[in-house]
């Protein structure tokens, strides 16, 4: 089985309106989330072979807490400007052009994309899972999804199934 992990940038701050959109930084509670939910990945995860990441300050201040709990050596990084508010479609496409010697990705984006890219993969899973997903996808949000073995370029729409989304706020209850 293939392992999909898709993550939603923490909160990030809007303090600063001269700021452009892409360097806006996490705020404190997104940096408190960050970390939460990075070490959420390194307990409860499959670590990733791949790690494709937005090249939005907000994306890569939420990959840097995964980053420091793995040992060394990380996993190959590859920060993708065409990941910046990309639509599913897009981020499809990066998935579907992973080599298949890789068996998990986590993908690390942006709202609309990320969560219609996990709505539209899901073609199964638990129903109280599936209808959490489908309800909101909140900042710092981890959908997990298994698809088929096989080649990645193969990877479709309604493919794979949601075994797990985790919040924040549910890592708080932990």
């Amino acid at each position: 089985m293939k392992t999909i992990l898709l993550l939603r940038h923490a909160k990030s701050a809007w303090s600063d309106p001269r700021l452009d959109d892409h360097e806006r930084p996490l705020n404190r509670r997104g940096e408190q989330a960050a970390k939460a939910m990075a070490e959420h990945i390194v307990r409860r995860e499959p670590r990733p072979d791949l790690i494709l990441c937005s090249t939005a300050m907000r994306t890569r201040q939420t990959l840097a807490p995964l980053v420091k709990l793995w040992d060394a050596p990380a996993p190959p990084i590859s920060l993708e400007k065409a990941l910046y508010l990309a639509s599913e479609d897009v981020l499809l496409a990066h998935l579907q052009a992973v080599s298949d010697e890789v068996a998990t990705v986590l993908l690390i984006g942006h709202n609309d994309g990320i969560w219609h890219l996990a709505e539209g993969l899901a073609g199964s899973g638990p129903a109280d899972t599936l209808a959490a997903l489908r309800e909101k996808y909140p900042t710092g949000t981890l959908a997990a999804l298994r698809a088929p073995d096989g080649a990645w370029r193969d990877l479709a729409w309604g493919s794979a199934e949601l075994v797990a989304f985790v919040r924040p706020r549910d890592l708080a209850a932990d």
